[in-house]
């Protein structure tokens, strides 16, 4: 069955350090580190995390003098440990002192997020706010414009309200925030450029916590600009509930083409990992089929007829080994991100959906015979059966990986000339 495409919105095109963003760039995985900028070690040590698991632009906080004097020296830690990602810094409210009394944090950054919601009130909003990006000016950094629902300008928020309440038909206040939401990010752009700041350099978002006002909001943003979008929830929860929430919100937009670069904001668990906002941005892509970026596992849920956690284990087993063996393989051979790895739990489908992966294996359900075939680019290949069944298929994994995406060694499919398969056999155990 040939793939839906989706046709992404044109844009223009932002570099962000090595990173390209909008246009016909492949839509970016960001993430933000939760250490005190000021610990170098600590936040260098989690900015390459993130790095290795993925992200592809990594945020710091900049909120004290001590932060932004540590910025020059976290770069110099990533530089020396080979880790070429772009930092983000993250200002609000004296962003304009910070960048203007740190220069080499101004030149270390890659990119500057600014809020134009908290740059200051009155006066003050449009000075300080043109210091930022004068600076950026001077420095040749992008910039990203990011509205926030929590934080928005109250100055032009009362006016769109005081607005709206002598139009004959008012609008629902949630509608004119989502307004107001668009006009400062708009509005703040087109002052940047004003102020000297290539079109070019520019980068908007417009952040909510609610699904369906995200997606107003960036349908409305999309169709009135050509800048690349950041998209994300501002706060999209713990566990379950933020994923699916970003999943949500973030499949739908990116089903229509409207996004660049991508953030999942999970709130982590209690000793969580803050890689996995990566992973889950990472599997919406892939799952959407807009990026890959790791071997997907497919796996059955189990039903009445699998009640051995054999094939739950093999599963959970075979997806960490392949992520795992990521970073080794990815240098080594091109195109194994795209890979699929069946583990099924029964004859029912175990079969048929192994036959249709890469490579896959379908394990015995309940009462049936105890032996699992592995099918190797639709073929039956290898029989396993025994005790250390997840180890040889590993290997079996390992040794397709080499075969298929070894360099210089031209990727087959099933009616491709010369199929590439593993002889068959038995190996057993038991």
């Amino acid at each position: 069955m040939a793939p839906v495409e989706t046709r992404r919105r044109r844009t223009r095109q932002v570099r962000v350090g090595g990173v390209a963003i909008g246009s016909d760039a492949p839509i970016i995985v960001q993430s933000m580190t939760n250490t005190d900028t000021a610990d170098v070690e600590a936040t260098a040590k989690q900015v390459a995390e993130l790095a290795r698991a993925g992200s592809e632009l990594v945020r710091v906080t900049v909120n004290t003098a001590a932060a932004a004097a540590a910025v020059a020296a976290i770069r110099e830690r990533l530089d020396a440990l080979g880790c070429d990602v772009p930092l983000v810094g993250d200002f609000h409210f004296n962003g304009h002192k910070l960048l203007s009394q740190s220069p080499d944090c101004a030149r270390a950054l890659a990119k500057y997020r600014i809020n134009p919601g908290n740059v200051g009130r009155g006066t003050r909003h449009d000075e300080q706010f043109a210091t930022m990006i004068e600076l950026a000016c001077r420095h040749e950094k992008p910039v990203r414009i990011g509205v926030n629902w929590g934080s928005l300008d109250p100055d032009l928020l009362t006016r769109l309200m005081d607005e709206n309440a002598r139009r004959p038909e008012p609008l629902e206040a949630d509608e004119v925030t989502r307004e107001a939401l668009i006009r400062s990010a708009l509005e703040s752009a087109a002052r940047a450029e004003q102020l000297g700041l290539p079109g070019d350099r520019i980068i908007l978002s417009c952040k909510v916590s609610g699904v369906q006002d995200l997606i107003a909001v960036y349908r409305d943003l999309a169709a009135r600009c050509d800048y690349p979008l950041h998209l994300g929830l501002t706060e999209a929860g713990m566990g379950s509930k933020g994923i699916v929430a970003s999943s949500a919100a973030l499949a739908v937009l990116l089903q229509e083409g409207i996004g660049d670069t991508i953030r999942i904001s999970l709130t982590p668990e209690p000793g969580g990992e803050r890689t996995r906002e990566v992973v889950v941005a990472q599997e919406i892509l892939q799952s959407m089929g807009l990026r890959s970026f790791a071997p997907m596992v497919i796996a059955c849920p189990g039903c009445g007829r699998t009640t051995s956690t054999t094939f739950q284990e093999l599963a959970a087993r075979i997806q960490a080994f392949l992520r795992e063996r990521m970073p080794a393989w990815r240098g080594r051979f091109p195109g194994v991100e795209k890979m699929r790895v069946a583990v099924m739990g029964c004859v029912v489908n175990g079969p048929g959906e192994s036959r249709h992966a890469d490579i896959g294996i379908s394990l015995p359900g309940s009462g049936e015979r105890p032996v699992a075939p592995v099918y190797v680019d639709g073929e039956k290949t290898v029989t396993l059966k025994g005790e250390r069944i997840a180890e040889d298929f590993q290997q079996l994994v390992e040794r397709y990986v080499e075969t298929r995406y070894g360099e210089g060694v031209r990727p087959s499919r099933p009616g491709e000339d010369e199929p590439r398969t593993i002889p068959i056999k038995t190996v057993d155990r038991g």
